[in-house]
């Protein structure tokens, strides 16, 4: 007789990671957790948190949130920021802070903190943390204006208004770390821990 396979639950709103995931195989359970990431965000950096330190703070919060109402479920955490020269980067409400977002990236690099942790009733089993770079190529305000056309509301739903597995491709001049953690997760890692954990076939 083989042990059941634990359940495993994104703790996330987030249509990219559960496409991800999805697409990797797993049957998961989506449950987005209410906590107030923008204030939590700036709380730790007035604290003098580190974007990475942060992340991770945010995705064990967001984790934790649904954990203890999952009971023996493996619950996933993420977070990503966009970091620029000091400067966290939330995503765009509209699309004016869309476009004043590209404007300030424009021929610039970035890195995109990114963390992923596990949690089981209550208690955090695994973590890990990537930070990719990106460096955007110079684009002309007439290129922005149609990118934004183009992608429409999608500007909207990521930290830096572009997606690199669309359109937002056409913004980069050179990126550096893995395409999955680009994404918003770090996949190939995640995948090595529920494997060990039974929740994945080995």
């Amino acid at each position: 007789m083989t042990n059941e396979a634990p359940a495993i639950v994104l703790a996330s709103a987030s249509a990219s990671r559960t496409k991800l995931l999805a697409a990797a195989g797993l049957v998961i359970e989506q449950r987005p957790s209410a906590v107030d990431e923008g204030d939590l965000r700036d709380a730790l950096k007035a604290d003098g948190a580190s974007a990475e330190e942060a992340a991770m703070a945010l995705a064990e919060l967001k984790a934790d949130a649904i954990s203890t109402d999952a009971p023996g479920a493996l619950v996933i955490g993420a977070d990503q920021i966009l970091e620029a020269d000091g400067r966290w980067f939330e995503k765009p409400d509209n699309r004016e802070q869309a476009r004043d977002e590209l404007r300030t990236l424009s021929g610039r690099e970035h890195r995109l903190a990114t963390a992923v942790c596990v949690l089981r009733d209550g208690t955090r089993l695994w973590g890990c943390a990537e930070s990719p770079r990106l460096e955007m190529r110079e684009f002309s305000d007439e290129f922005l204006e149609a990118y934004l056309d183009r992608v429409g509301d999608a500007a909207l739903t990521s930290v830096g208004a572009y997606q690199l597995e669309g359109a937002g491709a056409q913004l980069f001049e050179r990126i550096d770390g893995d395409f999955f953690t680009i994404l918003g997760l770090p996949l190939l890692p995640l995948l090595n821990f529920l494997r060990a954990k039974g929740a994945l076939p080995s």
